[in-house]
């Protein structure tokens, strides 16, 4: 018996949505079948960029689309709860771009839609899912470095300070936290747990979008993380997890590594890490594999990691 061919929608034709369809090519048994966007010209010149056979120009059509298997998606944050609630309600299978949405009220409507249509629906984090964090996770797990105690993540880019760019537009959800300073967060919390305290500090523009921020986590075992995200400087972009016997260094751009080393003792041992296409297609696998054993959510990034999350995403910018 033939497998089943997963025929992915995707809902925004956004540069992310581009990177997600590029990594679709390398995800077993996915096939990039539908674009949808607000303007049918834009979905069309996706669809034959991305060599797609279908192109929408509502999301209505696609949610009505009864050959689209499971829904990508990736418009700007403040349209992620609309957008994966009309095709939770179209009994849609949705993996939804980080952030899951703007705050823990969104995501709850997200998650009490899911529930009420017995419909898969996840976060899309997709270096949750990659060999490098697989990596890590093992490496501690053996206990080579020890307990871990503390966790030094940054990432940052500079840009050029435009109203119009997305990242800078409170309109759509900007600023540098639901951006890129999610990326640490989330690898303190996927290595540590929720922490018991957070401390947060921003630099903001005129119309309250961080351009930097500096965060501190606390747990009650004694173990911090002390992680930065910024779009007015290029920092290493790599991560620190420091045991009671040695480190991991997640170098650069850690958030998708080629390469892990250990130091233990003052000898540094590399880690070389392979992996296939560009990583998303690693996320999209996870979402096929539940929906093969007819799972509403996923074991490894479950909805109550997602509420959380979002949870501690909204008290640090509260804070700033």
């Amino acid at each position: 018996m033939a497998e089943k061919i997963y025929n992915w929608g995707i809902v925004g034709a956004g540069r992310i949505s581009r990177k997600f369809v590029d990594g679709l090519k390398d995800a077993r048994n996915a096939r990039a079948y539908s674009i949808a966007a607000r303007d049918l010209t834009r979905a069309q010149q996706f669809a034959s960029e991305k060599g797609m056979p279908v192109a929408y120009g509502s999301y209505q059509e696609l949610a009505n689309d009864p050959n689209v298997d499971a829904v990508y998606i990736g418009t700007t944050n403040t349209e992620h709860c609309a957008h994966a609630i009309l095709m939770l309600e179209h009994k849609k299978p949705v993996l939804c771009e980080k952030p899951f949405a703007m705050n823990r009220q969104e995501v709850d409507k997200m998650v009490a839609a899911a529930r009420a249509n017995n419909t898969f629906l996840m976060e899309a984090f997709w270096t949750n899912f990659l060999p490098s964090m697989n990596a890590v996770r093992k490496i501690i797990a053996d206990g080579t470095i020890g307990e871990v105690r503390c966790i030094h993540s940054d990432f940052g880019f500079f840009r050029e300070y435009n109203p119009n760019d997305r990242i800078f537009n409170p309109q759509v959800g900007g600023g540098s936290v639901l951006d890129i300073g999610l990326y640490p967060v989330f690898l303190a919390v996927t290595l540590l747990g929720f922490p018991q305290r957070v401390r947060a500090e921003g630099i903001k523009t005129h119309d309250n979008i961080d351009l930097t921020a500096s965060m501190f986590l606390e747990w009650k075992n004694g173990a911090f993380a002390r992680l930065v995200s910024s779009f007015t400087v290029n920092l290493d972009n790599e991560a620190y997890i420091y045991g009671s016997k040695g480190k991991i260094t997640m170098h650069g751009q850690w958030h998708c590594p080629t390469r892990i080393s250990v130091t233990v003792n003052d000898i540094t041992t590399d880690y070389p890490v392979t992996s296939v296409g560009n990583g998303y297609n690693y996320e999209a696998e996870e979402v096929q594999n539940c929906l093969a054993q007819g799972l509403t959510q996923s074991p490894l990034l479950p909805l109550s990691h997602s509420t959380r999350f979002i949870s501690l995403l909204d008290s640090i910018i509260e804070q700033m």
